[in-house]
């Protein structure tokens, strides 16, 4: 097995892992903003025990590091929409609002790599954009949480993007540990202002068990494996096989809540458009090539 193939096959078991989180954000209790402050820290401090135990150095130059903490600013905001789409929808709607990953990384790759734009991309695009117009029209009780999920979808794109750039410098340890530390501090700041960070610090034992696991299996380590995949797949690729999260995260959500989960005829087929056109992706591709 070539490294190519080693990559994809991690990365489908790290999509998975990122599927699950869904279903934890449902389950725990306190808001987004509270729930990802906890996922940072616990995720930063568990990255950096381990450096410390295997003796792996987080040093860096000033300015690389400040680049990491303001992607990591992103990093903590996209989680914020994330949880708070599904606060405000459920695990469905927003599985397949961040779905428009593919589309977003199709207008933004080519500028921020000074590329020419694929038209296949941009057609696969369209096709997502037609699948969520549906799911608008018909599921327009959910409009909030519909809006924060394409934002977070933006914002992955976004730093996606830039981490497919910052592993060709440095280890996938180093860019997540201070892109965890970045989204941290930001959050914090912004949970200072608000109500002071001494009121997040009350919490049900489930909520400990479950944000320990969000932090550490769900986030340090996922993560960690999600950058490091770049240094054999391209930034779109990533994005094509991130789009199997909606897939895990609905199948274990309709096993977790049931009822709660299911959603009207014209969703599920708004959301098999938006699926097919992304699996379609590859085989067209191909015969393009």
């Amino acid at each position: 097995m070539n490294s190519l193939q080693k990559s994809i096959i991690t990365l489908h078991i790290t999509v998975m892992v990122w599927g699950f989180t869904g279903v934890l954000g449902a389950l725990i209790s306190v808001n987004e903003y509270q729930l990802v402050w906890y996922r940072v820290l616990i995720a930063a401090v568990s990255l950096a025990i381990f450096c410390k135990i295997k003796n792996i150095s987080l040093k860096a130059d000033f300015m690389p590091i400040l680049k990491l903490l303001g992607t990591g600013l992103l990093l903590g905001l996209h989680w914020i929409l994330f949880f708070g789409a599904i606060k405000a929808s459920n695990i469905s709607i927003t599985m397949v609002c961040l779905s428009s990953l593919t589309l977003f990384t199709s207008i933004l790759e080519p500028i921020f790599n000074r590329v020419k734009v694929s038209k296949l991309e941009v057609l696969i695009g369209m096709v997502i954009i037609f699948g969520i117009y549906l799911i608008f029209q018909f599921e327009s009780q959910y409009t909030k949480g519909i809006l924060m999920g394409l934002s977070s979808a933006l914002l992955a794109s976004m730093f996606t993007i830039i981490n497919g750039k910052q592993i060709k410098n440095r280890s996938a340890i180093v860019i997540s540990f201070y892109e965890l530390v970045g989204a941290f501090l930001g959050v914090t700041v912004y949970l200072l202002f608000k109500n002071g960070v001494h009121q997040n610090l009350y919490l049900p034992v489930n909520d400990v068990v479950y944000l320990l696991l969000l932090g550490t299996v769900c986030t340090s380590v996922a993560y960690v494996y999600g950058v490091t995949v770049m240094q054999h797949l391209s930034a779109f690729r990533v994005v094509l096989i991130t789009n199997l999260e909606p897939v895990y995260a609905i199948i274990m959500a309709l096993l977790f809540f049931g009822k709660t989960e299911h959603m009207s005829n014209q969703f599920y087929i708004g959301a098999l458009i938006i699926l097919m056109a992304i699996f379609s992706y590859p085989v067209l591709k191909r015969r393009m090539n």
